[in-house]
């Protein structure tokens, strides 16, 4: 890592420097988890500048989950994408910054990711959502544990109304909507801890006839630690989405309307489509068990225990 003297001064608002403390008791004390928001985070003519800079969609990885060209497309290789983005690289990896978000958020010795595994930055088209879900918790390729997530939205003029809002969920498992819910305005940082219940996804990005050119961009920065207390520590796992619940709206004697019935067969091809994707999941693991050496011996195994059982 680079302490870069001054680099703060010349890339961070002042006020969310000043304000240092003020963002850290706001953080400590947040529900459903621990989370801050910070308006006017980066400088004001470096967030133009990378707002400038966002890459095309069709730079970006489109591919999602289940291996389809989709609505979202991911730029992790920032350092690619023209001096602005290289300077904000050269940010989130100096020293003066770990300890500015540090102090910030009481995490001390962070590091930060220098290939951007699922970060970077993030461009959602019209009719995009994301569902609740907690973060992969361990790094993919080094053994660090996920603690933070950045968000820096580059969305000018964005309106609540228009979907794509951050929600925060205490569990979505049995709560119908988020306990709070952040626009994704422009140059609003929003910095939150993942855990295993730290909950987050957005609502449908839905704009209005004459905004469809426009889409929800943002830069992701996901920062880690060699060690964690014992207490917030699990076994490695991937993401875990969960699919919304119904709304509330839809109690016993409602009558559904266009909307109503629009919304359940959203529901229900997000069920389908996730059912799918475990299956497919399932299939591929099992198929991989019966390959090679180690197929053919866990195969002989098999066969001896159902004929002892018998």
């Amino acid at each position: 890592m680079h302490d870069l003297a001054g680099i703060l001064d010349s890339l961070i608002d002042p006020g969310a420097r000043r304000d240092v403390d003020v963002f850290a008791a706001r953080f400590a004390q947040a529900q459903p988890f621990r989370h801050v928001v910070i308006e006017n985070f980066l400088a004001r003519d470096f967030a133009n500048a990378l707002l400038a800079a966002f890459p095309a969609f069709e730079r970006g990885n489109a591919i999602g989950d289940d291996g389809v060209t989709g609505g979202k497309s991911t730029v992790e290789r920032m350092t690619a994408l023209g001096a602005d983005y290289r300077q904000l690289d050269a940010l989130v990896r100096a020293d003066e910054f770990l300890r500015f978000v540090g102090r910030l958020t009481s995490i001390d010795d962070l590091l930060y990711d220098p290939f951007y595994l699922g970060g970077g930055t993030h461009e959602n088209r019209n009719g995009q959502a994301l569902q609740a879900h907690i973060d992969f918790n361990y790094h993919p390729s080094e053994r660090w544990h996920r603690r933070l997530n950045l968000i820096v939205y580059l969305n000018p003029d964005w309106s609540e109304g228009w979907g794509g809002n951050l929600e925060l969920w205490r569990d979505p498992y049995a709560d119908a909507a988020p306990a709070a819910r952040i626009v994704p305005a422009f140059n609003r940082c929003v910095i939150f801890e993942t855990t295993e219940h730290s909950w987050h996804g957005f609502d449908r990005i839905a704009l209005p006839v004459e905004q469809t050119g426009r889409s929800r961009k943002s830069i992701a920065l996901y920062f880690y630690t060699t060690a964690r207390p014992a207490a917030e520590t699990a076994g490695k796992h991937t993401t875990h989405y969960v699919n919304r619940q119904l709304p509330v709206r839809l109690v016993a004697g409602h009558t559904l309307d266009a909307a109503d019935l629009a919304e359940l067969r959203e529901l229900i091809a997000h069920r389908d489509n996730q059912l799918q994707q475990l299956y497919a999941e399932n299939a591929r693991l099992l198929q991989a068990q019966e390959r090679g050496l180690g197929g053919q011996i866990l195969y002989l195994l098999k066969r001896l225990y159902v004929r002892y059982r018998r």
